[in-house]
């Protein structure tokens, strides 16, 4: 764009981190490294092996350093981000492939770092999921700064910035992102990213507002450019007008207003004005999540993913290792409960860096994942039942098992957990007797027989994420079918509600924890349908707090009764959205 040139460009991102900056544009470009490619006389292997040794090392210290700075400045949960870098230096996976392909083509070592390193981050790139796809933007962070100590070049970083200015970047590495100037840098913006990559998380922390996926802006603008940033709604405005401007500034306060309201109701219970109770829990991947769960004010744990200990592992976690964890997020929560849903790996997930244990498959979704890959394996799911059964002893444990498809899948799990059950008995374990163990309804085939499971089952958590993509015949992740991915399409809300009333025949309590849950549109339909808890991630706690408390639930049992009635998707979220916008005011 020239710079001259002041018309208005409007671009919608994704929202990454709240709040609203208006300035003029850091242009930031890392150039991309140019590799050379060479052979490496015979004679010379174990030096050029000793030399790659040398660059991890370098490497290993530099993001040491990093991670220190960053614990010191923003705390130690955002110094976490590091870890997953500082494993990749350890992936003896990728440091052995790397050794290998030097030995066997002869070429010199960052040219077969790089082509190794090129394949994890295209294997990770490919996953349809977007935490795990992150994992890429790890991996390409660190394989970049172990490419540049192998060749002596030095980086350039965004702690160069000395002006007050809003970074707009093709994409913001961790490392990038730790060095910012918080005096400096007002804004974030990129082309790439999401909502759960590494920079985004530490915008957050330094309340730098933010919006991502904007698809080419740093083509389209010049340093000096002026741009307004919109971190709620994820809208970049390129040179707007002083009308612009002049709404911009109300929004702000508006916001501002909003969200100390926000913050206030949830200190508050969950109580609508008709006086029901709705329990709110959380979401978490990791141990150390239990803190901003807590802080959001959620009664419990609806949802901790255990497949996390093992992707981010170059080994299979053991059962103490796996004890350790889900102790920690057990007591952390006592008394209130804590579901732990036992692995979920394949699909999207796929464990690359330990062989055989999923195979590549021409369509993962349908094939060898979650309970199928468990029952397969029986010692390891047996490793982690255990570890599950004694950690009960710490809190108020319940387990879940994912991808149940009928009764016979759920019988064989429980015999498993029966088997771990006998073996800590006679190692003399401690574990709750009476835990309960409930399943996931996620296919389509376990909602249309949630009457049969729920014979064997404690409680339900429906995971509408998969149960909507399942039963629209929709992949999520295809952008030229994505607009056909409808949670009020009347088949999703008729099996829910199908789902909650077979559940509820046999007095099980039925939890939604999809994103539909973490919603505050799709929320009160939930209810409506007559689901009992509602589980999300932390930072959607204090809005769909605020809402279940402006709201009646006689209202949302009407509405849900409305929405059963109707054909129409667009219909049926325009009715919501307008009983959301009744009943919340922004001002």
């Amino acid at each position: 764009m020239d710079p001259r040139q002041k018309t208005e460009l409007v671009v919608q991102g994704i929202s990454a981190s709240n709040g609203i900056a208006y300035g003029e544009i850091f242009l930031y470009l890392q150039t991309e490294l140019e590799v050379p490619a060479y052979g490496v006389d015979a004679g010379r292997r174990v030096e050029e092996i000793a030399r790659f040794e040398q660059g991890l090392v370098a490497t290993r210290q530099q993001i040491t350093k990093i991670k220190n700075e960053v614990e010191h400045n923003l705390g130690p949960d955002e110094a976490r981000i590091f870890d997953a870098h500082l494993m990749v230096l350890e992936d003896q996976a990728l440091i052995g492939e790397t050794i290998r392909e030097f030995e066997n083509t002869g070429a010199n070592i960052e040219t077969c770092f790089n082509n190794v390193s090129q394949r994890y981050i295209k294997a990770f790139d490919e996953i349809n999921d977007e935490y795990l796809r992150e994992r890429a933007g790890d991996l390409r962070d660190v394989a970049q700064r172990v490419l540049r100590n192998l060749l002596g070049q030095e980086a350039h970083h965004l702690g160069e910035l000395a002006e007050k200015r809003v970074v707009v970047a093709n994409d913001i590495t961790p490392s990038d992102a730790a060095g910012i100037n918080r005096s400096a840098a007002i804004g974030i913006v990129t082309d790439s990213g999401s909502k759960t990559s590494h920079a985004v998380i530490v915008a957050r922390a330094l309340k730098i507002p933010a919006v991502v996926g904007v698809r080419d802006l740093t083509t389209k603008v010049a340093s000096g450019d002026r741009i307004l940033v919109d971190g709620y709604e994820g809208v970049v405005i390129v040179n707007p007008t002083d009308q612009t401007l002049f709404r911009y500034g109300r929004i702000q306060t508006e916001k501002k207003t909003f969200e100390s309201r926000l913050l206030a109701a949830s200190r508050l219970p969950a109580e609508t004005l008709d006086g029901v109770h709705v329990t709110l829990l959380a979401n978490i991947e990791k141990a150390e999540e239990t803190g901003e769960a807590r802080e959001c004010q959620a009664e419990g744990v609806g949802l901790f993913r255990t497949e996390y200990l093992y992707l981010n592992s170059s080994h299979l976690p053991g059962e103490e290792e796996q004890f350790a964890t889900y102790k920690a997020v057990a007591a952390a929560f006592a008394p209130q409960p804590v579901v732990i849903r036992t692995l979920d790996i394949g699909g999207d997930k796929p464990l690359e860096g330990i062989p055989g244990l999923v195979h590549h498959e021409t369509n993962p979704f349908l094939g060898f994942r979650a309970i199928r890959l468990c029952l397969e394996h029986p010692e390891m799911f047996k490793e982690q039942l255990r570890a599950i059964l004694r950690a009960s002893a710490f809190g108020k444990v319940r387990l879940m098992y994912p991808m149940i498809s009928g009764v016979e899948e759920l019988r064989r799990a429980n015999t498993v957990l029966a088997e771990a059950r006998e073996e800590l008995r006679q190692r003399g374990e401690r574990f709750d007797e009476k835990m309960e163990v409930g399943s996931m309804i996620e296919i389509p085939s376990a909602a249309a027989t949630a009457d049969i499971l729920a014979r064997h089952c404690s409680f339900f958590s429906i995971g509408t994420n998969d149960l909507i993509q399942y039963l629209l015949a929709i992949d999520r992740g295809n952008d030229h079918i994505a607009h056909l991915y409808e949670p009020t399409h009347p088949a999703v809300l008729r099996m829910i509600k199908r789902v909650v009333d077979d559940g509820h025949k046999r007095r099980l309590p039925v939890a939604v924890c999809g994103e539909m849950a973490g919603d505050p549109v799709f929320m009160p339909l939930l209810l409506g349908l007559g689901v009992d808890e509602l589980s999300m991630s932390p930072p959607s706690l204090p809005a769909v707090k605020y809402f279940v408390r402006a709201m009646k639930m006689s209202d949302a049992r009407k509405l849900a009764a409305e929405a059963l009635e109707m054909d129409d998707p667009k219909e049926i979220y325009a009715r919501a959205e307008d009983f959301y916008k009744a009943r919340v005011k922004m001002d």
